[in-house]
């Protein structure tokens, strides 16, 4: 099945590390940033006044702040004998508020021909992510630093590329959807639990082999599952969006409020699950003894320990023979919380889908005795000093294996 690709929402972006004068502070109140070259090679060479701008800013350790506003790009040279000199205004909002010298600013230009502002602090998560999205470079400059979104730097919209879109709040439509409802049509407009989801994601993708290849399948049925939910969310949605929120008072406010919240609660806790369910069929083909959600010593439940609780429990059982893993679909500064749940091991493992996390995140990791695992696809996202410590989902089951 064919997914969208990110030339169906940019059409390129520029990204620099923002000075000072190109802040708002008591030393600068300017509004804009000169037009350098790859600036104009993005906007072109015709004046534009009032263009229709998202701007988001987003940092690893709280929600995103969006707010909707415009910029104009303009020669202010124009008629005049002398070479021209662009600038591009923007207008002040709650994100150009809390622009930094040395943040790092991204400007996408989306298809339809309006503006992505994204701000966000130097040597964060989300940068790294968003300078892989766009196939940027990883050192970034004060200068812009351009790349058109083409045939030659294009990315499939899979489960990570999503998901770092999901972060701004953008959402992608499936280019083959009525293919997807074809297989969620068993299910009508009910959400089956996530037990079953997860099933019926494994079993759409028979080709699919966890003992011949657990990474690539981890992967695949968690994308899969994915793909499935938010086509069967969307159509549930729709239906229930038609049907109004009307109250004998008139239109129910409180109602369209609660159902709101309780599609973002759904998506959030689905996919910690969905996470866990996949990795039950990756041990279960790759053989090896497990149990899911054992306690522990002040009833702390990590969500895999290998070969399981009662060897854990058990003194005579050497220690240096368990395993545990800890499962976060996103990390944040979640990774913190396994540390405690599992004292008679040392050496932790945690396992994300999250890619790209931040080298200073990671050395702290490192520091902790916690051991990152990444699916083997997502190894790209990461910088190569940190590709050489992270652990793949083969190269954990051969630990446990070898414990066993």
């Amino acid at each position: 099945m064919r997914r969208g690709i990110l030339s169906d929402l940019f059409a390129g972006v520029v990204t620099k590390r923002l000075t000072l004068v190109e802040t708002i502070s008591e030393r600068s109140n300017q509004h804009e940033i000169q037009g350098t070259r790859p600036l104009r090679s993005l906007l072109g060479e015709d004046d534009r006044r009032g263009i229709p701008t998202r701007f988001i800013w987003v940092s690893d350790k709280q929600e995103a702040l969006s707010e909707e506003g415009f910029m104009s790009w303009s020669d202010v040279r124009k008629g005049k004998p002398r070479a021209a000199e662009f600038h591009l205004y923007y207008s002040g909002n709650s994100v150009t508020e809390r622009m930094q010298e040395g943040d790092q600013l991204f400007l996408a230009l989306q298809r339809d021909d309006s503006l992505l502002v994204i701000v966000t602090p130097a040597a964060s998560t989300i940068q790294n992510q968003l300078l892989w999205l766009f196939s940027l470079p990883q050192q970034p400059d004060f200068d812009f630093s351009l790349q058109k979104i083409d045939e030659k730097h294009n990315v499939e919209l899979d489960f990570a590329t999503r998901y770092i879109l999901e972060e701004l709040g953008i959402e992608s439509e499936e280019p083959e959807a009525a293919r997807l409802d074809e297989l969620i049509e068993r299910f009508g407009l009910v959400f089956p639990t996530t037990r079953i989801f997860s099933e019926f994601a494994r079993a759409s993708l028979p080709e699919v082999s966890a003992a011949d290849d657990p990474d690539h399948a981890l992967i695949e049925w968690m994308d899969r599952e994915e793909q499935l939910f938010r086509r069967l969310e969307r159509r549930i949605v729709a239906d229930r969006i038609g049907n109004g929120f009307q109250s004998p008072r008139g239109i129910d406010v409180d109602g369209f409020l609660s159902f709101s919240l309780s599609v973002q609660n759904r998506r959030k806790s689905r996919v910690g699950l969905a996470l866990e369910n996949h990795l039950e069929a990756v041990f279960t083909a790759q053989d090896v003894g497990y149990q899911r959600g054992a306690e522990t010593e002040n009833r702390n439940k990590p969500d895999f320990l290998f070969p399981g609780g009662e060897q854990y429990r058990d003194r005579v059982f050497p220690a240096e023979r368990l395993t545990m893993l800890g499962a976060k679909s996103t990390l944040k500064d979640r990774w913190r919380q396994v540390l405690s749940e599992a004292q008679r091991i040392e050496e932790k493992h945690i396992l994300t889908l999250e890619p790209g996390i931040s080298e200073n995140q990671t050395d702290e990791m490192q520091a902790k005795h916690l051991q990152l695992v990444i699916p083997r696809r997502l190894h790209s996202t990461f910088r190569s000093r940190q590709q050489e410590w992270l652990m793949t989902v083969a190269d954990f089951l051969s630990v446990v294996r070898a414990r066993q």
